[in-house]
């Protein structure tokens, strides 16, 4: 049957980007291409973390389509902001939007389309193609981008207009939620949300995984980039607005010189030089780009312990996948946020961590003490969160559930 079916995935991230969003989206559609389905994506020019487009694709034109592991990929070069602000993003998400619409002409069918969200405008071609093509339609929420703007405070909500444009935004996305055949999303937070922004469509619970093969401190080595003379606390990541920067600035301001503690932040993000001005007084302190996906377990496993600083106002909108392959690197997670957080019920089940709300930071500097005093703990934390990791978010486990309810929904 999956021989005869095409899916069409409208996505704004995709290989060759190999993290976040670009990552899964990438490897789901790997594996719907083995299970014997045609998969075609429409999606923009590859630019994340950096905000640049690509080295490899700069020269291609502004419409370029692209085959790689039989899958059709059909990209439009999306405008990408060099100052990655709210008019920027807008810019983007309106050009990617316009690059969409055009490439929609290129699909001759389709049975199924899937709009990957976070650009909720993109969910509207999306839903042209399936009413032309008379294809079945699923939106799957990878973060509630508005509801994240407004929560970290990228989009201030004290005007008049900004209630007029929370309004039609509300709007629009309940009609495109009730205009789907099913919206899935990545936790069981986010899909209460999507409950109460649709009253109509059929929900399914679809969480990003990680790979007990990927992520392996058994067949790990150590990475270059780190000091294995000290206690190393380490974020790979995004380093955006997401995050909360400023509790990692009280944070460093405790560490003592001669505790013989670094922190190591690997990544790339729009907010990366704001972080390296703010914490310029800190020596212990450094910075590397993003590490090749095929070094990322090396990177993941050597470190002592992660760390991951939310912002305590922003619950419910995003569920941090990063923190999969923390826990997979059998290491303790130091993790602060709201205190309603649906990472915090992670943490308090797995035993693999410590969560922190309140702003916490001495209990935080606490905890690292205790932790670099005491190997044994580290190891025993570490196990119980990869056990966790594995047994709860299996790739494996995942992929299939999710192709049993594409099946049931193309049948």
């Amino acid at each position: 049957m999956t021989k005869n079916k095409t899916i069409t995935v409208i996505t704004a991230f995709f290989y060759p980007e190999d993290t976040a969003i670009g990552l899964y989206t990438t490897q789901f559609a790997r594996f719907l291409e083995k299970k014997g389905y045609r998969v075609v994506i429409i999606t923009g020019f590859p630019n994340y973390p950096q905000w640049k487009i690509h080295q490899n694709y700069v020269n291609f034109p502004s419409f370029f389509t692209e085959t790689v592991d039989n899958i059709e990929i059909i990209r439009y070069k999306q405008y990408v902001p060099e100052i990655v602000n709210l008019k920027g993003r807008l810019m983007m998400m309106f050009d990617l939007f316009y690059g969409t619409c055009i490439n929609l002409r290129k699909i001759k069918n389709t049975d199924l389309v899937i709009c990957i969200v976070p650009f909720t405008i993109c969910i509207l071609p999306a839903l042209l193609l399936s009413k032309v093509k008379k294809a079945k339609f699923w939106i799957h929420i990878q973060d509630f981008e508005f509801d994240l703007a407004l929560d970290s405070g990228i989009i201030k909500n004290n005007t008049l207009f900004f209630m007029l444009f929370k309004k039609s935004v509300m709007a629009f996305e309940k009609k495109m939620m009730n205009s789907a055949a099913i919206v899935s999303s990545i936790s069981a937070s986010m899909i209460d949300k999507i409950k109460q922004k649709s009253i109509k469509t059929d929900s399914f619970y679809f969480p990003n995984w990680v790979s007990s093969e990927i992520i392996n401190p058994e067949t790990s080595t150590k990475h270059s980039i780190l000091n294995y003379d000290k206690f190393t606390l380490l974020y790979s990541g995004n380093i955006g607005e997401k995050q909360d920067w400023d509790f990692l600035k009280k944070l460093c301001v405790l560490i003592l010189p001669d505790e013989n503690i670094e922190i190591v932040i690997v990544g790339d993000g729009a907010y990366k030089n704001n972080l390296k001005e703010k914490l310029k007084s800190f020596p212990f302190v450094r910075y590397f780009d993003p590490v090749p996906y095929l070094e990322l377990n090396d990177l993941l496993c050597s470190a002592n312990v992660h760390f991951l600083f939310q912002k305590i106002d922003v619950v419910d909108t995003i569920m941090p996948s990063k923190i999969l392959g923390m826990m997979a690197s059998k290491k303790p997670s130091l993790i602060s946020g709201n205190e309603n957080s649906e990472v915090l019920t992670i943490i308090n089940q797995s035993g693999g961590g410590f969560y922190f709300f309140e702003n916490d930071v001495k209990g935080v500097y606490k905890t690292i003490l205790k932790l670099k005093n005491n190997s044994t703990l580290c190891e025993d934390i570490g196990q119980k969160a990869r056990s966790f990791v594995l047994n709860t978010f299996s790739e494996q486990e995942i992929l299939e559930n999710f192709n049993s309810k594409i099946k049931s929904v193309l049948s």
